[in-house]
């Protein structure tokens, strides 16, 4: 049985940091690229960040380059978001999700299996 869980969230300060994790099971890591995905309120959900499955190579969108960073642990079963200095638009529930390809997988329409989502909210 294939599972995601996303944890991490929390409430934090603008130019603060949160890292979120993405445990997984029921699957081989190795063979699954993983997205992170958000979605504000009243927004439509939106790529984030991708790590690919065999070359290593990870992937962020422009609104977080230079403060996001995508990284795995195949042997923890493992993904992460480290988020540095947060703004008050990164306030969104985070989800990740398998995905075949990087970066195509930062489309919501080719993930396959996703987590239950962690709130992220970034205020003082």
């Amino acid at each position: 049985q294939v599972q995601l869980v996303e944890s991490g969230g929390g409430l934090v300060q603008p130019g603060g940091s949160l890292r979120l994790s993405c445990a997984t099971s029921g699957f081989t890591l190795d063979d699954y690229g993983i997205a992170w995905f958000r979605q504000a309120p009243g927004k439509e959900r939106e790529g984030v960040s991708c790590s690919s499955r065999s070359n290593g190579r990870t992937y962020v969108v422009d609104s977080v380059k230079g403060r996001f960073t995508v990284s795995r642990d195949n042997a923890k079963n493992t993904v992460y978001l480290q988020m540095n200095s947060l703004k008050p638009e990164d306030t969104a529930v985070y989800y990740c999700a398998t995905v075949m390809f990087c970066p195509d997988g930062l489309h919501p329409d080719t993930a396959d299996y996703w987590g239950q989502g962690t709130q992220v909210i970034v205020a003082s």
